[in-house]
């Protein structure tokens, strides 16, 4: 039997994966997807759709203890910790069927097994099966960077994915790195009952942010109890009589060691780069990571890379505008080069943070002139009535054109309401712009016209 040849294989069915896949399917190329695990990838199986899970009942407990603040009686509440745990993957196993179904729509082949580049188009499955491809998409993700020196145990010094499938909850939770997941993680353990410290060796959480709502994130954190040791190193980690010794170093150069159940190590991602061919196919990698220009193609003709694999920003929504930018110009349309200046980034701890475009220090180091509106939730009828009045939103313009630079939300559903300012962004409207869109009342959007109206000194419910 000759080898089985397709117009485009995919290896890795991740966010990135399966919806180039699904876009290939409608352009009419027979496609393949390869599929070493579970279809969705890292995203959906044990990263941002299980995470979220697990945090709607962060909400959702928080919500039934402090439900007498809205006239409700609540006895009696209590964590069922395995029913947690076991809802989101409940949610993340139904998804992934979701994506087999949408496979199967759109008759995309999936083939699960390991694939790996020999060259020439060609790609041996599993060592066993071989198939041809005129285009190839490598999707394989990536993975938990471990600390240097202290690998992953999986019992006690553990990753995202261990962490939201533990067996009980940690009396004491020590997570490393103040990014996205760290943050999400803490918040989440917080309101399970753990005692949680945080160590940051940057000078704020969630340090990509704008430093004012990494300040707010820290003072709401720790009337949350969640303790943050920031601009602090890890000096070394050592397991005694089942329990994690942290050693830690801050900027002054004092040494403090912490006990704890775990250890969560969530300092950021390694490319899935090993064991793939892709020095036989002659893919180039830079730091790491696949190197591709602004159509997602890489050094070796006919092969593409997409999402976490080809480097930051790793997001599912990145990950999954990639692959149909690589689809789409493999097919010979005429598609726009991929751009990162307007991608939303979310974290959705309570209160959630959602920001897009330039915080307000690199705005500066631009050489901008600013006008710059804030409007805290407080201010806001809707969060009032609702009971969410920590945060606020902040708008970041250029003073000569009015040009939104910039947009950085904390509060209640901040990760929804990024999504307005990014089709502002794209569209180039000014502040006049937005400030004259009527928005409805009473909604927590009416915040983003307020905090237009500030910069602009025409505001009016502040």
């Amino acid at each position: 039997m000759g080898t089985a040849h397709y117009e485009v294989v995919i290896i890795g069915g991740g966010p990135g994966g399966y919806v180039a896949a699904i876009r290939a399917a409608q352009l009419g190329k027979k496609v393949t997807l390869v599929e070493r695990a579970a279809l969705g990838g890292i995203c959906l199986n044990w990263g941002c759709i299980p995470t979220k899970a697990l945090l709607k009942s962060a909400e959702v407990l928080r919500s039934a203890q402090k439900a007498k603040k809205y006239g409700i009686g609540v006895s009696d509440v209590e964590v069922d910790f395995p029913a947690v745990i076991s809802r989101s993957r409940q949610v993340a196993d139904a998804l992934s069927k979701g994506v087999a179904f949408l496979m199967k729509k759109n008759a995309v082949e999936v083939i699960e097994g390991s694939a790996k580049l020999l060259g020439d188009q060609q790609i041996l499955i599993d060592n066993k099966t071989q198939i041809s491809a005129d285009n190839i998409i490598l999707a394989t993700g990536a993975r938990p960077r471990p600390l240097p020196k202290v690998p992953f145990d999986k019992e006690i010094i553990i990753s995202s994915k261990e962490a939201m499938n533990l067996e009980s909850i940690p009396e004491k939770l020590i997570i490393v790195g103040a990014g996205a997941i760290g943050v999400e993680f803490a918040d989440f353990y917080a309101a399970m009952g753990s005692q949680v410290t945080i160590v940051e060796m940057l000078p704020h959480l969630l340090p990509v942010e704008d430093e004012e709502v990494s300040v707010e994130l820290a003072k709401l954190f720790k009337r949350k109890k969640i303790k943050a040791l920031t601009e602090t190193l890890v000096e070394n980690i050592s397991i005694t009589e089942g329990q994690a010794v942290v050693t830690l170093k801050d900027q002054a150069g004092q040494i403090q060691k912490l006990q704890a159940d775990k250890v969560l190590i969530a300092i950021g991602v390694q490319g899935n780069v090993e064991e793939l061919g892709l020095e036989e196919a002659n893919v180039e990698l830079e730091k790491g990571w696949i190197k591709t220009n602004h159509y997602m193609q890489t050094s070796a003709s006919g092969i593409y890379a997409i999402g976490d694999v080809s480097g930051p920003p790793w997001l599912a929504h990145v990950a999954s505008h990639e692959g149909i930018t690589a689809v789409e110009h493999l097919a010979g349309l005429n598609v726009k080069p991929m751009h990162y200046d307007n991608v939303p980034g979310c974290t959705y701890c309570t209160p959630q943070v959602a920001s897009i475009g330039l915080t307000e220090k690199a705005a500066r180091k631009a050489g901008h002139e600013l006008k710059i509106g804030k409007f805290p939730y407080r201010g806001s009828g809707k969060a009032m009535a609702s009971g969410e009045t920590d945060g606020f939103t902040k708008l970041i313009y250029d003073a000569k054109y009015g040009q939104l630079l910039g947009a950085h939300i904390i509060g209640a559903e901040a990760t929804e309401l990024i999504g307005e300012i990014g089709i502002a962004r794209s569209l180039e409207v000014t502040h006049e712009a937005v400030l004259e869109t009527i928005h409805a009342h009473p909604t927590l959007s009416e915040m983003i016209m307020e905090a237009s109206g500030l910069a602009l000194d025409r505001g009016i419910h502040l």
